[in-house]
Parts: C-alpha cells; structure tokens; sequence
C-alpha cells in the first residue's frame, strides 16, 4: 500500500519544537540585547554629543511607545503569517535600526534609526510572538518550553552586554551597534532556511477568521485580560522600564565601574535564564495566578534593596542582581499561560500582543520617570519607591484571576 503524501503543512512539524525554541532564544536574545545597549551608552552620549538624560531616556521611551503600538499587530501577524516570516520582518527592520544608530551623527538619525526601526524590531522581535509559536507548537506542558525560548530575552544578554563592555574598553561605541546590525541580519537566512513556515491550520486562520477590531472586542470582554493588561503594565515599568533603562546608569551614579556594572547585569541575565525556565516549569505544575502574585511580591521586595544600593560595595550591586533575576522575566511564561486558558489560544497572538503592548508602556513610563527625576532631584529614588508599591498592586491584581473561569479547559490549570 503506497502512504500518500503529507500535507503541505505537516512535512516541516517535526522540526517545529526545536527550530521555534532555538531561533526564538537567538532572536529575543539579539533585540533584548539591543534594547539593553541604549542603558549602557547613556553616559557615553552625554559626553560625546552633550545630550541629557532626559533626550536619550525620551528617545527610549518613544521607542517604547512604538514597541506598545506594534505588538498587537506583530501578535497577530503571528496568528495569521507564522513565526518564520514574523521573526524575519522583525530582524530586517532591527538590522536597519542598528545600522542606523552605529552611523549616527547627530538627534536626527538617532530618532530614526532607535526610535522607528528598532522600536519596529523590537515590538516584531518580542516574547509574546515567541510564546504563541511555542505554545501553538508543543500542546502539552509547553511552559518549559515557553520559558526556554523566551529566556533569550534575557539569557543572551549574560554574554552579549559584557562583550560590548569590553569593546567600548578598547574602541568606539560604534561597533557595538554595527555588531547588533550584522548579528541581525546574518540571523535571517539561517530562520528562513529551518524554520519551518506557517502551517495550514495557520493559513486557514489567515483567510477564513474573523477581523482584528471583532478580536480585539472579544479580547476586551474577557475579565482575565484586563488583570493581565495592568499587571504586565506595572511588570514593564518595574523591569524593562526602571531596571533595563536604569540599572546601569544608576550603578555609574553609585561609582561602580563600567565593566563591574556589566557583568553585574549580565549575571541578571543569566539568573534571570534560569528563572523563567523554573517559572515555566512551575506553571504546568502549580496554581498559576498564586504563583503570578507571589513573583511580583518577591520583585518588590528586591527593590529595598536598589533603594540602599548608594553607599555599598560591589558585593550589594550582585546580591541586587541575583535576586532580581530571578523574579524578573519569570513573569512571562505564567502571563502567556493564563492568556490562553482564559482567553483563547485561538487568539492567543492578538491577546499577547495587547498585554505586551501594556508592558511596553509600562516601560516607557519609567524609561522616561528615571532620565526626568535624575536630571530634576538628582535621585532615582523616586523611581524604585514607586517601582515597589506598584508590584505589590500587580499581585493583587494576579490574585483577582483565582475567581476567573478559564475558557479553554484543555490548558493546564
């Protein structure tokens, strides 16, 4: 008996798991990377081109405006397209950016080059678009997975910051942006030539599912996203936005070394690796909005710690960095699971991509709030003040998803 031939979309699935996993880590790990740069360039450009921290904080956050603007389309895109040909659009428009910024002369072309085409890479390249693809691929337990790929978002960073560290020891900061740009675009071909494309069950959505506006009501309906949103909101202000933006020019404002700083951000990174695979474990396993709540409790309470950082030694900026890691993108693989049980994994994309949307404006927020209270009080106080009582909000508000019925039963609970 002759077996007839597979489907047009089932050939590549065997080596789905692996290849979404894999190239979903490089990517995330290249655009976190990118973002992280921003932080530790800042007092470089302050002397170099005269600029404030309020301009180049202002830029970041513009940027983030952008990212929050993207993400439910680059959400959707995934949805409808598939994670090969997002991912690439993402590279493509970040490769560009990089380029850009490594050329740059003046406010001008770092507007366009940060503030548009890596903003763009940023919102494309991001974990809610990993997270559906991985979720959408490995159906059962997938929160190791999830926490795996989307690691890269802060794993990649344990290496790639303190390389650029040490290039701005020895040449100009130039390369380091030129670096990310051939890094990123070198990463196209190879995603192109072993990821698999979008599958059949993914082109049908493409042609046959309902609009973005009638998911976006649907969206909107749904009482869980709501606690998402805002919890994601204040988990973007309190990581991507106070301590990816700030933590390295607070620690120069603390008078620790360059290099010191960097590897103290890195070995963040590298806990931070490890806690959200832990968390991704954790999920399939334990009641997940406790375990939401008692991530964002564990976060605030690391913030003491920033608040009596001045003064210290370098023994404090590593026992910060340490603990931070592990509460600090652990919230992305429990965020990615309730938004499919309680939400819909037919929509998980879109659902993701609002929810990231939160947290880019989160992040704007205190990308902005750190460069304006520096140059206004001289202090970043504020900023981890306000920073600790906001989390301790977001676990309430993660608690309030224990009265919530999951609409997609399948789910682990």
């Amino acid at each position: 008996m002759t077996t007839p031939p597979p489907h047009a979309g089932d050939t590549p699935r065997r080596t789905q798991p692996w290849a979404i996993v894999a190239f979903g880590f490089l990517a995330l790990a290249i655009a976190s990377s990118g973002r992280a740069t921003l932080s530790l360039l800042m007092p470089v450009w302050q002397r170099e081109f005269d600029w404030t921290s309020s301009y180049i904080s202002g830029v970041g956050a513009a940027a983030l405006v952008v990212v929050a603007i993207v993400a439910p389309f680059a959400g959707r895109l995934v949805d409808r397209k598939g994670p090969r040909f997002t991912l690439n659009l993402g590279l493509g428009m970040l490769g560009i950016g990089c380029g850009i910024v490594a050329l740059m002369n003046g406010k001008a072309m770092f507007v366009i080059g940060y503030g548009f085409f890596c903003a763009l890479g940023f919102g494309i390249v991001a974990s809610h678009v990993v997270a559906t693809a991985v979720t959408r691929t490995i159906t059962h337990r997938p929160g190791v997975a999830v926490g795996t790929a989307t690691s890269g978002a802060t794993g990649g960073q344990f290496v790639i910051v303190p390389l650029i560290a040490l290039i701005l020891s020895f040449a100009s900061w130039r390369w380091c942006f030129g670096a990310l740009s051939l890094a990123s675009l070198a990463l196209i071909p190879c995603i192109r030539a072993m990821m698999p494309g979008a599958s059949a069950d993914t082109a049908r959505r493409g042609k046959d599912g309902s609009s973005f506006a009638q998911d976006f009501a649907f969206i909107l309906r749904r009482p869980a996203f709501h606690a998402l949103f805002w919890s994601f909101l204040i988990c973007g202000f309190t990581s991507s936005g106070a301590i990816e933006t700030h933590f390295l020019p607070f620690a120069d404002f603390c008078g620790f070394p360059p290099l010191q700083s960097a590897t103290a951000y890195g070995v963040l990174s590298l806990v931070n690796l490890f806690g959200m695979i832990g968390a991704g474990w954790l999920t399939d396993r334990v009641n997940r909005p406790m375990l939401l709540a008692a991530i964002y409790t564990l976060r605030a309470l690391t913030y003491i710690i920033l608040i009596n950082l001045p003064g210290t030694g370098i023994e404090v900026l590593f026992m910060f960095a340490i603990f931070f890691g592990v509460v600090d993108y652990s919230t992305v693989p429990v965020t990615a699971s309730l938004a499919a049980s309680h939400i819909g994994i037919r929509v998980m994309g879109q659902t993701m991509g609002m929810i990231s949307a939160g947290h880019a404006l989160g992040s704007a927020a205190a990308a902005y709030l750190g460069g304006y209270l520096l140059d206004t009080t001289g202090s970043f106080e504020m900023l981890w003040l306000s920073s600790l009582w906001l989390l301790f909000g977001a676990s309430l508000l993660a608690l309030l998803v224990l009265a919530m019925k999951p609409s997609a039963p399948a789910v682990a609970a």
